[in-house]
């Protein structure tokens, strides 16, 4: 049997609640949306005295990450078992670029390859869903990213329980 599910996005403290997605009540996919311009993880930094902390563009796009990722799970527990994550990352087209170079980016003819990386994309996404859509990061056995240019900049993270034991619990007797 199917069961609704929310596609929930949530920009500047804001929830917007999107389209009902069917899916199978067995392994449910969860999506979290993240509008706006997608923040890579960015480096700890360190003060003069010693202390280490994250900046705060990353803290604070985190802190929507984790936001949306609660508006998605709507009070279910995270998922312990692991996972397959689809993570979309679209970036603002640079608003120098011309109509024509703009059109191209947007239909996927280029492809943005400057920094950040994709990786530094991807940790911010699992940091965001830590413990909240899933119970530890490192259940994430499959992530697949794509990084392109959108008409409205988001983060899309698919998060999708595969039916495999964790190596790390113990097989039921």
């Amino acid at each position: 049997m199917s069961t609704p599910a929310r596609s929930v996005s949530v920009r500047d403290g804001r929830r917007t609640i999107g389209s009902v997605v069917e899916h199978d009540a067995g392994g449910d996919p969860i999506t979290v949306i993240v509008t706006g311009a997608p923040v890579a993880k960015g480096r700890p930094r360190m003060t003069r005295r010693g202390f280490v902390y994250t900046p705060a563009a990353t803290r604070k796009y985190e802190a929507h990450g984790r936001l949306a990722a609660q508006l998605a799970m709507d009070g279910r527990p995270p998922i312990d078992v692991p996972v397959r994550i689809e993570l979309l990352i679209e970036l603002p087209v640079p608003a120098s670029w011309s109509k024509r170079k703009t059109a191209d980016a947007i239909t996927g003819g280029i492809r943005p390859t400057s920094r950040p990386d994709t990786d530094n994309y991807i940790k911010s996404a699992l940091d965001a869903i830590n413990s909240i859509v899933i119970a530890d990061d490192g259940l994430a056995v499959e992530i697949h990213a794509k990084k392109k240019f959108g008409i409205a900049p988001k983060m899309v993270a698919t998060i999708f329980p595969l039916n495999a034991a964790s190596s790390n619990r113990r097989m039921p007797t």
